[in-house]
């Protein structure tokens, strides 16, 4: 079983980069099973039934993983409930929308696909490291093959949970900081990671936002809007073979393409999926 793992999607830039480049790319890794994080898709925050159901129709996703913007688009929460093919994080209170594990059939095997949150610098939820030990117990022993989105600032907690769960799943791939990481590796008792599989969104930009509203931020210490930033775009991923028939990692290696011309931003859009978002 190869599956391919596309990181965090921003904004519309990063909506084009998966719709014209996932489908290469899949064909190219010979991914069986494709995983995209799209917590940041509608507008660098959050995600919308259409842009969901796009990246299931147009760039055939299986499976969308989401973070801590999870609940930021209010309209995504009924669809959160209904939808089984989208995951947020598994660590947070019950009775929130969604869910944070799911198991999908395969030829190949049954996946299963679970959403976990990091807690350092990040906002509150549940340990992931007692959370994967009750989630692990509720795996059938049949499903073999279990990917874990890891969603986390700091390198060292990711880190550390990868070593926790060496050898009890079949990778750990983490998300959120939008930079990726050459640290890719399977560890020694089988389970394939990296601390972080980076951003899919515009290249000239700071971690896929603007340049010049994220650089006011720290010359003047005062707080804006963030905007998604226009221009190509960079698709970040890593493709992970597992031995389906002992959930074991084989390989682990990262993936890239890019766009080419410069697409501007449809501020209309962008400025409607702000309108939706909590505060």
């Amino acid at each position: 079983m190869r599956i391919l793992f596309v990181g965090d999607v921003v904004g519309k830039p990063g909506r084009d980069a998966v719709e014209k480049l996932l489908p290469g790319i899949r064909s190219q890794t010979r991914a069986d099973f494709v995983i995209v994080n799209g917590e940041n898709s509608a507008g660098g925050l959050g995600i919308t039934r259409d842009i969901a159901m796009s990246m299931y129709g147009k760039s055939k996703v299986d499976v969308i993983t989401l973070g801590n913007h999870a609940w930021s688009i209010r309209d995504s929460h009924t669809f959160l409930d209904e939808e089984p093919r989208i995951l947020r994080p598994s660590n947070y209170p019950p009775g929130v929308p969604g869910r944070g594990l799911g198991i999908f059939q395969r030829p190949e095997g049954a996946v299963c696909v679970i959403s976990l949150q990091c807690r350092v610098f990040m906002e509150h939820c549940d340990d992931p490291f007692r959370a994967i030990d009750d989630l692990l117990e509720s795996v059938p022993t049949t499903c073999k093959i279990i990917f874990v989105d890891l969603h986390g600032e700091a390198t060292s907690e990711k880190q550390a949970f990868g070593w926790y769960v060496d050898g009890r799943v079949s990778a750990v791939v983490g998300t959120h900081t939008h930079v990726q990481t050459a640290d890719e590796r399977i560890l020694t008792k089988g389970t394939a990671f990296l601390t972080d599989a980076g951003m899919t969104g515009p290249i000239n930009s700071i971690i896929g936002m603007d340049r010049e509203v994220a650089t006011s931020r720290f010359l003047t210490g005062l707080s804006s809007r963030f905007e998604v930033a226009a221009g190509p775009a960079k698709l970040c991923g890593v493709v992970i073979e597992v031995d389906a028939q002992t959930g074991k990692a084989l390989s682990i290696e990262r993936v890239s393409g890019t766009t080419g011309g410069v697409e501007p931003v449809d501020e209309d859009e962008e400025e409607d999926f702000m309108s939706q978002v909590n505060t």
